[in-house]
């Protein structure tokens, strides 16, 4: 595991993993971790996990580390990191993916699983050995023909719930109960889908203002990580959600005014604890 928060580097060299499940249990995962690349020349496979605002320091690291035969799986939000890994890696050497299991950090080396979800893998003539562990580790894994599709169906749900949370300092379900807060996760939902038919994707719901209702009533008590990550003056994932809607808005000629003011908004925010730390 590579990484550069040094406080968590030490908690998870000395205690691991802790993972504490839906049923109030906990399991401990041992793990090796360093700042230093080198460390894991030569590795075959990699996990990509982080914020779309660090791939491309990680892009630089798995440059440093990655067998020439080996494969890096992007699962992470938005779009836009696979072509930061593919510029350093090669397209060769990175594989996409789109997974719906959900997580909360709490705190350096300590996380609770927030619901069993699916990971579902695009083509890719080297990811065999990575879809078989995690299998292998229990989790749920589909190999798809159009990965493009489920990651547009995806940033419908995450540009429409996201930024709305982090701004109004609530948890998903609330955004249900006030009428001018449903009206715009209604509003932005359609925007991202009518960029993606101006480019031809078809998303795997043909409505998706209910879809992206229903997943903010499954996850109601969730405060999903860009709500977390603006509490916490972290930056967030705003220009790899709205923003990419807003450039591909651009290029295919759709306006998307919501996704325009949100991508402002948010990023306003953060500027403003800057400031004032």
């Amino acid at each position: 595991m590579l990484g550069s928060w040094p406080a968590g580097l030490d908690a998870l060299r000395t205690k691991g993993v802790l993972l504490h499940d839906a049923d109030g249990g906990t399991t401990v995962y041992p793990v090796e971790v360093s700042e230093d690349p080198a460390d894991f020349a030569g590795a075959q496979l990699a996990l990509v996990l982080v914020k779309a605002w660090q791939t491309e320091r990680v892009a630089e690291q798995l440059l440093a580390c990655l067998a020439p035969q080996g494969l890096a799986l992007n699962l992470q939000n938005g779009l836009g990191n696979h072509e930061t890994l593919a510029a350093q890696l090669g397209e060769e050497r990175v594989a996409f993916g789109v997974t719906t299991t959900g997580a909360n950090l709490l705190g350096p080396g300590q996380v609770r699983a927030g619901g069993e979800g699916l990971i579902s893998l695009g083509a890719h003539p080297r990811l065999a050995p990575l879809a078989a562990a995690l299998k292998g580790a229990g989790f749920r894994v589909q190999e798809v023909e159009n990965v493009e599709s489920l990651a547009w169906s995806k940033l419908v749900i995450n540009a429409a719930i996201n930024p709305l949370t982090a701004v109004l300092g609530v948890r998903n379900g609330e955004l249900l109960t006030r009428p001018s807060a449903r009206q715009l996760l209604g509003e932005l939902a359609r925007e991202v889908a009518a960029v993606a038919a101006a480019q031809g994707i078809e998303l795997t719901s043909d409505d998706p203002v209910a879809a992206a209702e229903g997943v903010a009533e499954r996850t109601a008590a969730n405060r999903n990580s860009m709500l977390q990550d603006v509490e916490r003056g972290a930056p967030t994932e705003i220009e790899a959600i709205c923003g990419e809607v807003l450039r591909a808005g651009e290029a295919a000629g759709v306006p998307t005014p919501l996704n325009a003011a949100m991508l402002k908004l948010v990023k306003a925010m953060v500027e403003g604890q800057d400031a004032d730390s």
